[in-house]
């Protein structure tokens, strides 16, 4: 790479949230459609979902001439006593995501709702304890993680977590130390919440280190708000759209990440869980095409 933006996707573009579910295209099924569509880039998804065998996703990404920028997990850092359990996802993950010659572990702040249920299950805030336990952990596990792994942590804001909305961002890089801690810049999440991606890009420049492209529908983020209802129920209502039918504009992203002047992954993920599967392939390609037009 060069000093620049590498466009790439994920399997959350078609449909996959889960490491194994009948409602998701077969993992061979999203590589091949990955190539049709034109990337090159992937992340890993749920862990489990593509083979977690080293030697087998070697064959199957070098039959395909693909390369993977990151992996993923889950981590509800602000929980007493969650450390081991988050650090036990970072020894699969990171372990496969190395192998496989990523940079990047995404890290997804824990939901206060239930993404199964979309149940409340904890405050939608926290306390002033539990914010200083959140940063002193992420600080923890991005330190542990690129001490034994080689591997940068990207923390990605989330609906329905407790690092959402522009305030809760700016307030979590404010408290973690910028080397270990960088932030994956999900621009629909961003969107979503009411927040201000260019913002976060132009305030917190040396903290942008991975990105995920995706946009939202504002008519149906309106809806979504007004009823209070789930992540999970607004992507089924279709709030996630392919670009440019929605919110954040994709050209002047895309230009202010160029202007920061290093290598960035922009990740294509436009969440379609559930979703028929003809129907990715066309909106992937279509999707790559008009970010490279943007550029």
């Amino acid at each position: 790479m060069g000093r620049s933006i590498t466009i790439g996707t994920a399997p959350d573009s078609w449909g996959v949230w889960f490491a194994d579910d009948e409602l998701q295209t077969p993992a061979s099924r999203f590589l091949d459609e990955v190539v049709e569509a034109g990337y090159e880039w992937i992340e890993l998804g749920p862990y489990g979902y593509l083979p977690t065998d080293p030697a087998e996703l070697s064959d199957a990404l070098a039959a395909r001439e693909l390369k993977v920028s990151a992996g993923t997990i889950f981590a509800a850092l602000h929980r007493p006593d969650h450390y081991a359990e988050a650090w036990a996802q970072v020894e699969q993950v990171a372990k496969l995501t190395q192998a496989m010659g990523g940079t990047h572990l995404v890290v997804i702040p824990g939901q206060w709702r239930s993404d199964k249920t979309g149940e409340q299950i904890e405050p939608r805030d926290l306390d002033d304890e539990s914010w200083a336990r959140l940063a002193e952990g992420m600080n923890r596990l991005g330190r542990d993680v690129k001490n034994g792994y080689g591997l940068q942590v990207a923390v990605h804001s989330h609906a329905d977590t407790h690092i959402d909305t522009q305030d809760q961002v700016e307030r979590f890089l404010g408290m973690t130390d910028a080397d270990p801690v960088k932030l994956c810049l999900d621009t629909g999440h961003v969107s979503y919440s009411g927040g201000d991606n260019l913002a976060l890009i132009e305030n917190f420049p040396d903290r942008i280190a991975y990105v995920h492209l995706k946009q939202v529908d504002p008519a149906i983020v309106a809806k979504v708000k007004e009823q209070d209802l789930p992540f999970g129920e607004a992507v089924k209502l279709g709030a996630m759209v392919e670009p440019p039918q929605g919110i954040p504009a994709m050209p002047p992203i895309l230009e202010a990440l160029e202007g920061l002047g290093r290598d960035i992954f922009a990740i294509v993920e436009q969440d379609l869980y559930p979703v028929a599967f003809d129907k990715p392939l066309p909106i992937a390609t279509r999707t790559r095409t008009y970010l490279n037009s943007c550029r």
